[in-house]
């Protein structure tokens, strides 16, 4: 049994012509694809969020513009400039074509002049750093590209910090589309209904922002909220392909993060339970949500960029209030959500924060990663990620787990407290060792790794109930000196670790900016993170058992990293402490990352045992003897250059569409619209992998092309639009632009024809 959601597939298109002209003439836009109520729509938000700029929407077949004011409700403007109620017919302006747009619910073309209220300055930059005059006129920048392109019904909030990273990660670096998912489960015994168990997590997701949520990357990033999306559930019933086989399908499934929600559950049946009869053996036998049923395996899957494990345990815990309210949670949206986290990010002062950034960021030199370089992992042969991979052999995050005993994990814990840290400064202390004995140091060396923190400390009320990524890791730093004492560098760690709790807030991007560092330049190598889990309240338990039902404790499998590799620990049921390895099979092999656990867990058995108060750093590090440090690969310097294709010839003279890829375009959307396009234009490809393409990038073409367009399907929109105002400055000719929002190839194929013809359409 499935239940299924319904999406609105409908994407933008923008044409713009970059004239060279002053920086304050009036950007006019061209929308696409869009009905009278979407264009409405796109108009009052760009007045919204722009009131640098006076927004003017055209309505072919109305004499009159609607001037949107600043709050975003649109104002019909009289000739003589006044406002008034109602619009009188009359003809259309600027030659688009009375009547193509229609009633308010079809698709057509409408203008949107924005024109500046003013001159405008720095923070108006284009994403091709121009502005003004040498830059063809006025910027279209991210923020206000990413306006006029995600869903017009939708509200959307910006992302930030390290979700921006992931997201950036998850949309434009290869690795299939399971890279970045991760899942929940745990079984579920006694009576389950199923049709309540599909009512209580559409219930979620009406009360639930994050379930309706998405992801828009056309411009600036945005998270974009729907009114409204189903969660998928899909019933297995008796399945015969196993357990194992059912995570590898729905982790590969990955999510189209353009498309809400990301966030999908499968309920899994094992074989029926055995049954005696009075005549015979016993047999089996299904008995449907009764008595007697076995246990269910639940799953839940979702993509990392949107929430992380705490979260989704916090919707767990809302999903089964929702059960046993008999399918539907009272009120509305939960609050405070992701928008009033949002809101909260853009109140922090960030001076104190520059401050001790700029003082406390890795500096240059410092050891990042437990191994030592060495030659490309070479996976063939081995038996596959220990624990469990989410990659195919030589490519992929492995996952290694480990634990420490539950008695073993007692003694740590306790000879953290003896000494005045808790075990996670344990934890950290062993991971430096690893960095310094790694780095091959004879004296004193920075050591730098990421803490990974929820976020969800902080001043506002309820935030810690928020599901969401609110966190992510930030950069600790400390010196590593064999000769000094082990418990100066215990504590070492330990106030580093609390220094860094004031600033969970900010994100790795504003660390490189505020300590000078280049953009892309790496603070870490590794991530630590210490995950404390929220238990199922008793009185929910004991209300699942008033109903026969028995909830067990939920289990992550699969996982995310960003970097080699990430450690992740936690304590299960019996207070063990866990260690989960994830790493970059492209990175380690999973010997050697196998190898880096195996010596930290090492660490953690013995410095309770073997560490007195006058042990050195010296005499913790002398614990590993002589075992290997493990190697890892240092991926060889990108240089990226521009690539031109011609991918049709097209007819002598025609006019020259360039197709603009960058990471993130949505895979197949050229090739849909090159196969469903019949005119007679000359075609070529431009990918671009990083940076900015150069202005003469196309002048290798043939001479004898007619006009020049640029199209950038999603993120290629702004890397489309910088060529076109380059390339006008440049050579004086001046292309025109064609930008589309995100969504799948069909969707995206579609929006490139319909901006293509407004195009001809100008020319004709």
């Amino acid at each position: 049994m499935r239940s299924h959601h319904s999406y609105d597939g409908t994407v933008l298109a923008v044409v713009h012509e970059p004239q060279d002209t002053h920086d304050r003439s009036p950007l006019v836009l061209e929308l696409c694809g869009a009905t009278r109520t979407d264009a409405e729509a796109v108009a009052a938000r760009v007045a919204r969020s722009h009131r640098a700029y006076d927004v003017e929407l055209d309505v072919p077949g109305h004499g009159t513009p609607q001037h949107h004011a600043p709050d975003g409700v649109p104002q019909h403007h009289a000739p003589d400039g006044t406002p008034r109620d109602g619009v009188r017919d009359g003809v259309p302006r600027d030659g688009v074509p009375d009547g193509v747009p229609g009633p308010a619910g079809r698709a057509g073309r409408y203008l949107l002049r924005l024109s500046p209220r003013g001159p405008l300055g720095p923070d108006s930059l284009g994403p091709d750093g121009l502005l003004g005059p040498e830059g063809a006129g006025p910027p279209l920048t991210d923020d206000l590209l990413a306006d006029l392109l995600a869903p017009p019904a939708a509200g959307t909030v910006p992302v930030r910090g390290h979700q921006r990273a992931l997201l950036a990660a998850a949309a434009g670096q290869p690795g299939g589309p399971g890279r970045f998912v991760e899942q929940l489960h745990w079984d579920w015994t006694g009576p389950l209904d199923l049709t309540r168990f599909i009512a209580s997590w559409q219930s979620l997701a009406e009360r639930e922002t994050v379930l309706r949520a998405s992801f828009d990357w056309a411009g600036a990033p945005r998270l974009v909220l729907h009114e409204r999306a189903a969660v998928e559930v899909v019933h297995h019933g008796h399945a015969s392909d196993g357990w194992q086989e059912l995570l590898r399908r729905e982790r590969e499934r990955g999510f189209d993060l353009y498309r809400p929600p990301l966030l999908r559950v499968s309920l899994f049946e094992g074989p029926p339970p055995a049954r005696r009869t009075r005549t015979g053996p016993a047999t089996g036998a299904s008995t449907g949500a009764g008595a007697g049923r076995g246990p269910v395996r639940l799953l839940v899957t979702y993509h990392r960029a949107l929430l992380d494990e705490r979260g989704v345990r916090l919707l767990v815990r809302q999903f089964y209030r929702s059960y046993l309210a008999g399918g539907v949670l009272p009120g509305a949206d939960r609050r405070p959500d992701i928008r009033d986290h949002a809101h909260w990010l853009t109140r922090q002062d960030t001076a104190a924060a520059r401050e001790f950034w700029a003082a406390s960021a890795p500096p240059a030199g410092a050891a990042l990663t437990p191994a030592r370089p060495g030659e490309p992992p070479r996976q063939a042969g081995e038996t596959g990620s220990p624990g469990g991979g989410t990659g195919s052999p030589g490519g992929g995050t492995g996952r290694i787990r480990r634990v420490l005993r539950p008695v073993q994990s007692a003694r740590l814990r306790s000879w953290a407290g003896g000494r005045g840290v808790g075990e996670s400064s344990a934890l950290h202390l062993a991971w430096a060792l690893l960095l310094y004995r790694a780095a091959g140091a004879a004296g004193p060396l920075p050591v730098a790794f990421g803490v990974h923190l929820s976020g969800r400390d902080m001043a506002l009320r309820g935030g810690a109930g928020i599901p969401g990524l609110l966190g992510g890791p930030l950069p600790m730093t400390v010196t590593v000196d064999g000769a000094t004492p082990l418990a100066d560098l215990l504590v070492q760690v330990r106030d580093a670790a609390l220094d860094l709790t004031a600033y969970a807030w900010v994100c790795a991007g504003q660390v490189r900016r505020w300590s000078g560092r280049a953009p892309r330049s790496p603070l870490t190598g590794t991530t630590v993170r210490f995950e404390t889990h929220p238990e199922l309240p008793a009185n929910l338990r004991a209300e699942l058992a008033a109903q026969a039902v028995t909830a067990g404790a939920p289990h992550s499998a699969g996982g995310v990293t960003t970097v080699p590799i990430t450690l992740v620990a936690h304590h299960d049921t019996q207070d063990a402490l866990v260690l989960d390895a994830l790493y970059d099979r492209a990175r380690f092999t999973d010997t050697d990352a196998a190898e880096t656990l195996a010596q930290c867990l090492h660490l953690l058995r013995s410095l309770p045992e073997r560490v007195h108060e006058r042990s050195t750093v010296a005499d913790a590090l002398a614990l590993l003897g002589t075992s290997q440090v493990p190697v890892m690969t240092v991926p060889p310097p990108g240089s990226p250059s521009p690539a031109l294709r011609v991918l049709r010839a097209g007819r002598a003279g025609a006019d020259l569409v360039c197709l603009v890829t960058v990471p993130g375009v949505t895979p197949g959307a050229y090739d849909l619209f090159l196969r469903a396009h019949r005119g007679p234009e000359r075609i070529v490809s431009l990918t671009l992998d990083g940076g900015q393409a150069p202005p003469g990038v196309l002048a290798d073409l043939p001479g004898d092309a007619g006009r020049l367009t640029v199209c950038g399907a999603g993120p290629a929109g702004p890397a489309a639009h910088g060529l076109a105002r380059r390339t006008a400055r440049h050579t004086g000719r001046v292309p025109a632009v064609v930008m589309t929002g995100l969504g799948s190839a069909a969707e995206t194929a579609l929006a490139l024809s319909r901006a293509l013809q407004a195009v001809r359409t100008r020319t004709a």
